[in-house]
């Protein structure tokens, strides 16, 4: 029988904390905007939870027929997780478990459309077009990094706000802007060590296409928007004063903007890419923090 542990393995546990600061991120701006439902959170929580499990299992099933992720050198950020080549899960094992996530998430969705109406609609679509196309059609049409930054950013943030109380605020979209930036970086910056691998396996995303110095700049570009996107918000008042707070984990881009500017030729360092996931995540909980603390105090 597969362990606990294969089931973690192909579901990339460790980078199952994203989902967690997006709903927090999100339902924190419903409630400075007005509306927020404990009942609700916890919902969107294990929904958005069960997608993006979905979304890494379909992804090691691809890699593993393409073979994807036998050529990788993988680091603790990148490269898959090595579950399905050692054999620990079977791959008709691993493509069940993330049917039935996938199902969970859809169920979730579907019940927050009885709610919701359609303004919720356009979420779902995108959502399934996420999950199940992202490996096999998005990375190959070379919109890879929009579809994971809006899939796992931006949308999420947005539609955990809407099923709050059927509105998108301004809070909310404010908030959801640095997190489609962050995710578009957390995935761009990770492609960089998998870059042959991912050329051998037909895939076209911006460190192929672009070259590595160019993929590079917009790495630098997209992380410098996050922090001016949540300034910007603040001058013209979609988020308080106090959101300001939320600019200060960027000062973790130090590393990997010096590696994007100086040596984008060479392996991104480690203790770079750490960062890039750090300054992800703390981003969207202190931006969480800091409205909660708008709200209550």
């Amino acid at each position: 029988m597969t362990d606990p542990k294969s089931f973690a393995g192909v579901a990339r546990a460790p980078f199952l904390t994203l989902p967690v600061t997006l709903v927090a991120v999100g339902s924190a701006a419903a409630a400075y905007d007005g509306a927020f439902s404990w009942l609700r959170t916890i919902l969107a929580l294990v929904g958005l939870l069960s997608l993006h499990i979905a979304a890494n299992v379909f992804n090691e099933v691809s890699d593993m027929r393409t073979g994807i992720d036998d050529n990788t050198k993988r680091t603790p950020f990148s490269g898959g997780s090595g579950t399905l080549q050692a054999g620990a899960m079977s791959v008709g094992a691993a493509t069940a478990f993330g049917v039935v996530s996938a199902l969970v998430g859809l169920a979730i969705g579907v019940w927050f459309y009885t709610l919701v109406g359609w303004s919720l609609l356009p979420f779902m679509i995108l959502g399934a077009v996420f999950v199940v196309g992202y490996t096999d059609v998005l990375t190959k049409l070379g919109i890879g990094e929009i579809a994971a930054g809006l899939g796992l950013g931006g949308l999420p943030v947005a539609g955990v706000a809407l099923v709050q109380g059927g509105v998108i605020g301004p809070a909310a979209i404010a908030a959801a802007i640095p997190a489609t930036f962050m995710t578009f970086n957390l995935l761009l910056l990770n492609e960089f060590p998998d870059e042959d691998a991912d050329r051998q396996g037909g895939r076209r995303h911006l460190v192929i296409q672009l070259g590595r110095r160019r993929a590079a700049i917009v790495y630098a570009l997209a992380g410098l928007l996050t922090p001016i996107s949540i300034v910007v918000s603040v001058v013209f008042d979609s988020l308080p004063l106090v959101a300001l707070i939320a600019v200060l984990p960027s000062l973790l881009l130090v590393k990997p903007l010096q590696w994007a500017f100086r040596t984008p030729n060479t392996a991104v360092p480690i203790p770079a890419l750490g960062a890039n996931v750090a300054w992800n995540q703390l981003t969207n909980l202190v931006l969480a923090a800091v409205l909660v603390a708008a709200v209550y105090f």
